[in-house]
């Protein structure tokens, strides 16, 4: 039987992908291995949202190609879906360049490279009763999983390449999300990550163009398991406002809440296609935290975008001082070909401005680390449940996460103990912060799951 090597770059969704991709090529008689030097097929899964990761995937693309020129090696992911053409003439090295709208094809396409041709194919999305979902192996550190309950979007902000990608929204079928819903929790699954460009736009592609989020919301928590679930990704400007209380009521749902805001200057908001202000997104902090006293707010903010100046950035670190958000990431504004933003500037404009966006993001770092040191303060000396994910090798020490940090992109729980196994929830008892992650022991007696 042949191996194949999965490289998987970019975001949770791209891995449900790659994880998706694992088991169509497992049907088909290969071994998952995780030995790049041992694979017969190397498929590098990429991004193609901002330039720094396109460049991230050419680069690794030709690492691993290094590493084993004998292999077939095949682009696919969100970078081959939107530049096939160019890749093609650019990238001779490829096997086969395959894009992400229907990952059915790629058994095909695999036999087609093995045969000794050279494909290049972004096929359409397949009608939806014809679409695949099933995974094996899930890419995810132990108890924990993403589930992407849709496709593609239909906000069309000014500066965000998705809908080109990915299409337009796309709602998986419920019955297929409760499926794999439990398909998770019967394998053990501890917090199932619930995904999408904006989880509360989850059948507003429906004939009456209404949201059905929160009427999966109750069909998930009605679950039997012991489980948790996360809500990653909802947009500010159509926040549904009873999941607030929704979440104060349903301790399956964690009460973390994670909102892209994006900015915080009105006329930057509006360039963005953005239809709130700083004021509604502070009310709607308060909104959260005064239903729900626990709640974790996360949010990401876009810097460098056109028409953005010192007057405009300064509305950022006024929201951020005021919103006291647990954890914020940045990121500076990529110049994307067919987005409403590209024609605002030139490319060198961009630059300049690109230099310039930097050092608003050292400022907001500097005003944020201590915000967010402050805010872990109030977990030290209670108990909470941590997901141990991974054990330090040689060491009483295991790395977990509590309800308050996501994967991946948040902070960490240090766990001091013994027989702590990955995928099992313990309970312990915070001790400290170190920087943005928390330290902690377990309870005696408190390991489950």
């Amino acid at each position: 039987m042949k191996k194949v090597y999965m490289e998987n770059l970019g975001c949770s969704k791209n891995q449900v992908d790659a994880e998706t991709l694992i088991k169509l090529l497992e049907d088909d008689q290969f071994i998952h291995t995780q030995e790049v030097g041992e694979a017969d097929l190397i498929m590098v899964n990429t991004c193609g949202f901002i330039e720094s990761a396109r460049q991230q995937s050419i680069e690794s693309f030709f690492a691993l190609h290094e590493a084993n020129p004998d292999a077939k090696i095949i682009l696919s992911g969100c970078m081959a879906q939107r530049y096939a053409k160019e890749l093609q003439e650019e990238l001779g090295e490829a096997s086969a360049i395959f894009g992400n709208r229907d990952l059915s094809k790629i058994n095909e396409v695999v036999r087609q490279v093995f045969a000794g041709d050279r494909v290049v194919t972004i096929p359409s999305y397949p009608p939806m009763e014809n679409e695949v979902y099933e995974r094996n192996e899930l890419l995810s550190f132990p108890g924990s999983a993403y589930l992407k309950i849709s496709e593609g979007c239909n906000h069309w902000c000014s500066y965000c390449a998705i809908p080109l990608i990915r299409g337009g929204l796309r709602s998986k079928p419920m019955d297929v999300i409760i499926t794999e819903a439990k398909a998770l929790i019967e394998r053990g699954i501890k917090e199932i990550n619930l995904i999408a460009q904006d989880l509360a736009a989850y059948g507003t592609d429906g004939a009456d163009g209404q949201s059905k989020f929160m009427r999966l919301l109750e069909a998930l928590v009605a679950l039997e398991g012991d489980f948790s679930i996360r809500l990653l990704y909802i947009h500010p400007d159509a926040f549904p406002v009873e999941l607030i209380q929704f979440i104060a009521t349903h301790k399956k749902v964690l009460p973390y809440f994670d909102i892209p805001f994006q900015h915080a200057d009105q006329r930057v908001l509006q360039s963005m296609g953005r239809t709130g202000t700083k004021e509604s997104y502070l009310a709607l902090i308060e909104a959260i935290r005064k239903a729900v006293p626990e709640a974790v707010v996360r949010s990401t903010i876009l810097l460098g975008y056109p028409g953005e100046d010192d007057a405009a950035f300064a509305e950022v670190l006024d929201f951020l001082s005021k919103a006291k958000l647990d954890w914020v990431g940045s990121f500076t504004y990529s110049r994307e070909e067919g987005t409403k933003a590209y024609k605002l500037r030139g490319e060198r404009e961009h630059k300049k401005a690109n230099k310039i966006a930097q050092t608003y993001q050292a400022q907001l770092q500097a005003l944020q680390a201590p915000i967010t040191h402050a805010n872990l303060q109030r977990f030290v000396g209670k108990e909470f449940e941590v997901l141990i994910e991974e054990l330090v090798e040689g060491e009483d020490l295991a790395i977990g996460r509590m309800y308050a940090q996501a994967p991946e992109v948040d902070g960490l729980t240090v766990v001091v103990g013994r027989s702590l196994k990955p995928g099992r929830k313990v309970l312990c008892g915070i001790r400290s912060v170190n920087g943005l992650d928390l330290e902690a022991i377990p309870v005696q007696g408190a390991v489950h799951g």
